[in-house]
């Protein structure tokens, strides 16, 4: 028997609000990860708003598998009310699958790392969340820089070329 889904809640950080993914999100977030470079270490082109729209509206629904939950929030600094990036979380069982991705344009400011802290923040309140993860290709320094300032460390383990970070959450 799979547990209760959680849903995705707005997260506070000192200059951020991690809002719960909305389908209407598409068309500004299209904006925001329209830069090329944003693809180098995970492939794929620059999503239009509308093909955005369309995967938004898979993610609102949640994961088809009850044994898995989606969790999906946009980015959005507070000063200027722009949305700027995304974080996710994929729970399978214990383990809390994370990614995020900044545009172009907010990047080198520290706003990657304080998501990724509010996110691991957050999902240590989970208790059925033992450990978070993270996949990491060994050429992106700045997201290996985000994983570790979030807590988590590199493993020897990789998956599709990446390398797998860890964070136990240490629980009772």
């Amino acid at each position: 028997m799979s547990e209760p889904r959680v849903s995705a809640e707005t997260i506070r950080t000192t200059r951020l609000n991690l809002l719960p993914l909305r389908v209407e999100h598409a068309e500004e977030m299209a904006q925001v990860l329209s830069d090329p470079a944003l693809h180098t270490f995970i492939g794929g082109v620059p999503a239009t708003p509308a093909d955005l729209r369309s995967r938004y509206e898979r993610l609102v629904v949640g994961s088809p598998d009850p044994a898995v939950t989606w969790w999906n929030w946009v980015i959005q600094l507070r000063e200027g009310a722009c949305l700027v990036g995304t974080v996710q979380a994929t729970v399978t069982g214990e383990v809390a699958e994370i990614a995020w991705v900044l545009g172009a344009p907010w990047q080198g400011r520290g706003i990657a790392v304080e998501a990724a802290e509010g996110l691991v923040g957050w999902l240590a309140q989970e208790p059925r969340i033992r450990t978070v993860i993270a996949h990491i290709h060994p050429g992106h320094r700045a997201s290996a820089a985000v994983a570790a300032a979030a807590g988590l460390t590199p493993t020897d383990r990789y998956q599709d070329g990446e390398v797998r970070w860890e964070l136990p959450m240490n629980r009772p």
